[in-house]
């Protein structure tokens, strides 16, 4: 039998939807990461895009851990000798809560074209309305204790605990 390796045509894709509400960044950003990618799929292929659309609404609510809101500092060059810029987690948030969504997500996405063709998929919307009703996306439950290999010892993702010895 031979291992079948999933195309970009053939990828069969789907609309999600985060609640970004009471959401740590990190972890909220890995499990979009995972959706983009296509990772929770059987047919994930690491070299075609085969990962799902996701639709982040209420990006102003999420939440960092510790101090990140203050001690979180983001650096920007503008080309200008001695014109570095920054900015705090705080005030990206109050000014741009999409863009600092953005860049988290981007942190866990590969650094090439395919990496590029997956972010354009993440749509980020501050407030509970999108643009995406059309597409009806279904609802992701970010959960504190998600790991995908520990659902598939307990048998939930397909594949049963004794199968694996």
């Amino acid at each position: 039998m031979k291992t079948k390796f999933t195309k970009k045509e053939d990828a069969e894709r789907k609309w999600y939807i985060v609640d970004a509400r009471d959401q740590v960044l990190g972890r909220m950003s890995c499990r979009i990461a995972t959706y983009l990618r296509g990772k929770h799929k059987p047919q994930f292929t690491p070299n075609a895009d085969t990962g799902d659309f996701v639709i982040v609404i209420n990006a102003e609510k999420v939440r960092v851990t510790g101090k990140k809101l203050t001690d979180k500092v983001y650096y920007h060059h503008t080309g200008y000798i001695g014109s570095i810029k920054e900015k705090t987690l705080k005030d990206r948030l109050d000014k741009e809560p999409e863009n600092v969504i953005r860049d988290a997500v981007w942190g866990m996405l590969p650094k090439n074209r395919l990496g590029r063709d997956m972010f354009k998929k993440l749509k980020v919307y501050r407030g509970q309305k999108h643009d995406h009703a059309a597409q009806k996306p279904e609802f992701i439950e970010i959960t504190k204790g998600y790991n995908p290999l520990k659902l598939k010892n307990k048998g939930i993702l397909g594949v049963n605990k004794n199968d694996l010895n």
